[in-house]
């Protein structure tokens, strides 16, 4: 299994999301790209020790996302990457997450300066790394 998932049990987040978030996340790095398999259900539920239809639902919510395509017989694969929502979608997903992250930062009483080199360093430590063919 080239990615490994990690499962933290007890953390109030749900297994399911879990993997979900993982997988937005190595699709985002670059670390899973377009055509990738994901392990089959039944691999990888072995493989974390969880219930199959855990795992189930974590690729059915990335199959609806468009992340995920299905081949039946086959298995899961990373799908091309399109763009799946709208510019309206984009932008109250992006208000959603900012809100969020506005909220948490308030109450960490961190100056304004802190948290944008923050948000600046960690966006270029996700950024995937240029092609040589994009250096050029």
């Amino acid at each position: 299994m080239a990615f490994q998932f990690r499962i933290v049990t007890g953390s109030g987040i749900p297994i399911y999301r879990q993997i979900i978030d993982q997988v937005r996340a190595a699709i985002a790095t670059e670390d899973l790209v377009a055509g990738d398999q994901l392990p089959s259900v039944r691999a990888l539920a072995e493989h974390v020790v969880v219930n199959p239809n855990t795992i189930a639902k974590a690729y059915a919510g990335l199959v609806q996302d468009g992340l995920v395509d299905t081949s039946p017989g086959k298995g899961f694969f990373i799908a091309t990457r399109r763009r799946r929502l709208s510019s309206d979608e984009q932008r109250r997903r992006l208000g959603l997450a900012v809100d969020a992250f506005a909220h948490e930062v308030l109450l960490l009483d961190i100056s304004r300066n802190e948290v944008l080199e923050a948000v600046e360093e960690r966006l270029k430590q996700l950024e995937p790394s240029p092609t040589p063919k994009e250096e050029s």
